[in-house]
């Protein structure tokens, strides 16, 4: 691709990435933004981008028929007017993805899904780690596998694989794909729940005979996607390669760990516990790195964390949770529960929350999304609304009873009241604990 014009759609952390590592290849990198400032520019003349502010929609056509390729920032919706432009010029567009792995040939273990991909990339990376093998987490995290691939030292890089990302990927084709589960999400950037669906089949789309997908056998979406060539692992509670049997998980015949002595033991957690064990063995890893990894492993920030426990109430922090299914599964974990939930909605129907109405003793109803959530829940149990995180609380509090859980799982993004689910979920734990007073 030296000397060719590459066109970036956005300017953010990872088309950032891109723009570098193409530069550094010789390529021409015109970048549009429709949000630039002062240090995005100032960022754009250091790598020696051209970039173009806001373009108009008049300007899509010759800014595609000028490019070899564009590189579409990840989340940008399919509806935008520059996929369309592409499309009519017949101009290719391709992922970060694609691109790193044109660049180096060194192993990439990928994992997708609509829930659990930063718990079970995290974890398969310790246990890779902790069997020697050294390895970057890079993708839909702070580190774009473009940048990762920059490190000489790592023997394989373990990545977060977006619906974003994997939906524009023309040639990608990890060593190991593993897809953990589906259910509607991000609706608001896909044109529909089918093309999101084939953003994250698109995982498998290029399976060979030396590739690896770990395959999530409670899903039946998941299995009906099932690559016919390649390697195939199965993990599941019940069924499996990998699977749950007397209290413990097992690899085939290899014991992993006893339920009794992991930190963390809910269903979804032991699922993604299995699909990390399959993940890292089949990159490599040996079972007493995988046994050691499990051992330590104590959850993910914001994801059914526990902030508290006062008044014989547990208090978790689920903020991470921005689907109606990630809820689902914390509720069935905390039952019984109060549920705070709500937040800005990604286009998706709110009403598979009632699947777990019983499990819930009260709803408080926050942020855009509050009328959405009271409806899913109408009959089912009582709700209200609340205007803050400190009104709910107190009135989640309020509804609690001994042995209750109160649970922020909002099942939305957090963009209406917060700048991100960390800093909601952060809010909520300080909220609990001046209300409590420390105590324990």
């Amino acid at each position: 691709m030296s000397q060719a014009t590459v066109l970036l759609v956005g300017f953010g952390i990872t088309n950032r990435a891109v723009g570098a590592q193409l530069k550094a290849r010789g390529c021409r990198v015109i970048a549009t933004d429709d949000a630039a400032d002062g240090q995005l520019r100032s960022q754009a003349a250091a790598l020696g981008v051209d970039l173009r502010e806001r373009p108009a929609p008049d300007d899509w056509p010759d800014l595609v028929a000028g490019a070899r390729a564009v590189v579409p920032t990840p989340g940008l919706p399919e509806s935008h007017l520059a996929l369309g432009a592409a499309a009519a010029a017949g101009t290719p567009v391709v992922s970060e993805f694609d691109l790193a792995q044109r660049w180096d040939s060194r192993p990439t273990l990928a994992v997708t899904g609509t829930n659990g991909k930063t718990t079970v990339t995290l974890l398969a990376a310790a246990m890779l780690e902790a069997s020697g093998i050294a390895v970057r987490v890079a993708g839909n995290t702070e580190t774009p596998l473009v940048e990762a691939i920059a490190d000489p030292q790592c023997d394989a890089f373990v990545v977060e694989a977006s619906s974003f990302r994997l939906g524009h990927s023309r040639c990608f084709r990890p060593s190991v794909g593993a897809w953990l589960n589906f259910a509607p999400d991000h609706l608001d950037v896909h044109a529909s729940l089918s093309s999101y669906r084939g953003a994250k089949a698109a995982l498998w789309r290029r399976a060979g005979e030396h590739t690896t997908a770990v395959v999530n056998g409670d899903d039946p979406v998941v299995v009906s996607h099932t690559p016919g060539r390649g390697r195939v692992l199965t993990y599941g509670l019940s069924e499996g390669d990998y699977h749950v049997n007397g209290g413990a998980l097992w690899a085939e015949s290899e014991k992993l760990a006893d339920i009794a002595e992991l930190r963390r033991s809910q269903p979804h957690e032991l699922s993604n516990q299995l699909a990390a064990a399959a993940v890292a063995m089949a990159g490599g890893a040996h079972l007493e790195g995988v046994r050691t990894a499990m051992a330590t492993w104590a959850g993910l920030p914001h994801r059914m964390a526990l902030v508290a426990e006062h008044g014989g109430v547990r208090y978790y922090d689920d903020s991470k949770a921005t689907t109606p299914h990630a809820v689902c599964a914390a509720v069935r974990s905390a039952a019984p529960a109060v549920l705070i939930a709500g937040g800005r909605n990604k286009g998706l129907d709110l009403s598979p929350l009632a699947e777990v109405a019983d499990g819930v003793r009260s709803v408080v109803a926050i942020g855009e999304a509050a009328s959405e959530v009271e409806r899913a829940f109408a009959g089912r149990c009582p709700a209200v609304p609340a205007s803050s995180m400190d009104e709910a609380v107190g009135l989640a509090t309020e509804r609690a009873r001994i042995g209750d859980a109160v649970l922020l799982s909002p099942g939305c993004a957090s963009f209406d009241w917060y700048g991100s689910y960390a800093e909601r979920g952060d809010h909520f734990a300080r909220v609990v604990r001046a209300m409590i007073g420390g105590s324990p």
